[in-house]
């Protein structure tokens, strides 16, 4: 009962795909998790619709120390892949903007169908499982749970990253990479709201969303931004969280679709600026955004010096953050275990024969719209061809 051909740690997107794909080989399959059921994050991902990849996927999404180190496994299981896995049990699905591909019902579907197909070739599942210890002794790992011991020749750590750590998340997967002599990239939340100044120029106009471009680190997105009570948030703060260090500047362009000058000039000299920049904006940030002395102004009483005013408020809005909002609110986790020491086709160590490492605990981290998702069904059916 205690002797097994792969053992899973982690029961979420990539260790199911691992489990799974092993099992049709005729493997015999442990999946251990400390949660009471599979694929917590898989559920609440998307807003509970399951973003589960995205059809312009491509090597470029994706940000690694190693920029050619997820090639191989995208190459190997694309987003046609996953559609016909849910077409195959009739899970409906729709494309949404960005190619982004959601599950029309509920997320639970995937996961359902992922155990259940697990459950049907045979794969053993423990839930509500501490792992106590994991040791190699010859060609066998010696996995101790708190009341069994279990033992296998192949061990896949598929324990994800440190975000959203409300849905179980831990730094177990890394620590365990590193007892095994990986190095691990400093890790940080990805794909996170920014935390701004206290007296920032933007501050109380918390629910205001518009579209904007966001610029930092060489890298802009255009998507919606969203006002909080501690900064900002929305899609494109989300991309370039990623990009984002620390001490950098944020430049954003308020009116990304239009030119101030050319809605200025198509106003006419005699409305007032206030009145004008009021029909482009919600007024409480249209407010914010003109200094008090050119309120009133007419259009036509505005300087050369004015206008340069405006035009860096609107279109070049320079800040620094202080900061994210944490691994709580963040929907990844960059940095992980350093891809060097991996192999890029099976995922297998290269430190230590039989020990697989997949999913969010890599240095892998994809762009915000299914990206994540996709890099643990891809890592995950990778590890899960071989072992």
């Amino acid at each position: 009962m205690n002797q097994h051909d792969v053992i899973i740690l982690g029961a979420g997107a990539s260790g199911l795909w691992a489990a799974l794909t092993a099992a049709k080989r005729g493997r015999k399959v442990l999946v251990v998790d400390h949660a009471r059921k599979a694929g917590r994050k898989i559920l609440i991902a998307g807003g509970g619709k399951c973003n589960f990849t995205n059809i312009d996927l491509s090597p470029a999404n994706y940000h690694c120390k190693n920029a050619h180190f997820c090639k191989s496994a995208l190459a190997r299981f694309t987003p046609w892949h996953m559609v016909e896995y849910l077409s195959l049990h009739d899970i409906s699905w729709e494309e949404r903007e960005h190619s982004q591909l959601f599950c029309t019902h509920s997320a639970a579907d995937v996961t359902e169908a992922l155990y259940n197909d697990c459950l049907e070739h045979n794969v053993h599942f423990l839930f509500s499982e501490q792992i106590t210890d994991v040791q190699k002794k010859g060609e066998l790992f010696d996995v101790g749970l708190t009341d069994s011991q279990h033992f296998a020749p192949s061990l896949i750590v598929a324990l994800g990253g440190s975000a959203w750590p409300q849905a179980g998340a831990t730094d177990a997967g890394y620590k365990l990479a590193r007892q095994f002599g990986h190095k691990i990239i400093p890790t940080f939340p990805a794909l996170v709201p920014l935390m701004m100044p206290s007296n920032w120029k933007l501050k109380n106009l918390s629910g205001i969303a518009l579209p904007v471009t966001i610029r930092c680190n060489n890298k802009q997105f255009t998507e919606n931004m969203l006002f909080t009570h501690k900064g900002i948030s929305g899609p494109v703060v989300l991309q370039i969280s990623a990009h984002w260090k620390k001490g950098d500047a944020i430049e954003i362009d308020l009116l990304p679709s239009a030119s101030l000058t050319d809605i200025l000039e198509e106003a006419g000299s005699k409305p007032l600026l206030k009145n004008v920049l009021s029909r482009k904006f919600p007024e409480r940030l249209a407010a914010a955004l003109i200094p008090k002395e050119l309120r009133e102004k007419q259009i036509a009483q505005l300087s050369k010096k004015d206008m340069q005013v405006l035009h860096s408020s609107i279109h070049a809005f320079t800040v620094t953050p202080t900061g994210t909002e944490g691994m709580k609110k963040a929907e990844a986790t960059g940095g992980g275990v350093d891809t060097s020491s991996v192999s890029s086709k099976t995922m297998e160590s290269k430190l230590c024969s039989g020990l697989y490492l997949t999913g969010e605990v890599l240095d892998v981290l994809g762009d915000l719209g299914g990206f994540n998702l996709h890099w643990a069904w891809a890592s995950g059916n990778a590890a899960g061809e071989v072992v």
